[in-house]
């Protein structure tokens, strides 16, 4: 069997999923990406959690091609690979229909950085990348969605190293990390600084945007050189 040890990765990060309230019933998915290989491990279709193991998560190649696996791989792999292929350093997404998040996504809003929750994680607003056209959905809807994805993040400057977030406008978040481990971490801190962003936007109408300074203090102090949270 290909992949054992991303496959075991790859099946804890989508056992996380329900456990951390981020999916009802099988409404998301998480992949790993191996770089020597260039292949990448995702859950298959429309699977339930109660029903996923190791043994059937489905290997892909970048170009979609099923490598390895009985079972469909999720709709959303071509997604997946899009990403992988134009996005260096990332080694793990997550995709899911949170509440919060798709709250925003619904609303076709950016979710803004208004906390310094936000800010230990993702160094600005996370971006919601605009509805896709008639076109570009009969075309190949999924694909489309990870070039929407990284045409945003190059358009508007965003480092999706730094970043790496995204709302796909009326669909729902899309997340990312150095594995699929961090990815789902990503994810929840995403569903959580949504809902406080958006309960502190009840509360005034002012621009509560994080000042530039306390924004880079946070997120520079767990991830720049010289980062001093934690334990390493």
């Amino acid at each position: 069997m290909l992949l054992e040890k991303l496959r075991l990765e790859v099946y804890q990060a989508n056992m996380a999923l329900p456990e951390l309230g981020l999916v009802s019933f099988t409404w998301g998915n998480v992949s790993g990406y191996d770089a020597q290989s260039q292949l990448f491990v995702i859950k298959p279709s429309g699977l339930s959690y109660e029903q996923l193991t190791p043994a059937n998560l489905v290997v892909l190649d970048l170009s979609g091609n099923v490598v390895e696996g009985e079972l469909k791989p999720s709709t959303d792999a071509p997604t997946h690979a899009y990403l992988y292929q134009h996005f260096s350093g990332i080694g793990g997404i997550t995709h899911t229909h949170s509440s919060w998040a798709v709250a925003y996504a619904a609303a076709g809003l950016d979710v803004p950085v208004v906390s310094t929750t936000h800010a230990d994680t993702f160094f600005g607003d996370v971006p919601c990348v605009p509805t896709l056209t008639a076109k570009e959905l009969t075309e190949n809807y999924e694909q489309n969605t990870g070039k929407a994805i990284v045409r945003t993040f190059a358009e508007r400057g965003i480092n999706h190293l730094t970043t790496s977030a995204a709302l796909m406008a009326q669909h729902g978040p899309f997340t990312w990390g150095k594995d699929a481990g961090e990815s789902v971490y990503h994810a929840k801190v995403l569903e959580v600084t949504a809902e406080i962003t958006h309960r502190a936007m009840q509360l005034t109408h002012a621009d509560i945007h994080l000042p530039q300074h306390l924004l880079d203090k946070h997120y520079q102090r767990k991830h720049g050189k010289t980062a001093y949270y934690g334990q390493a």
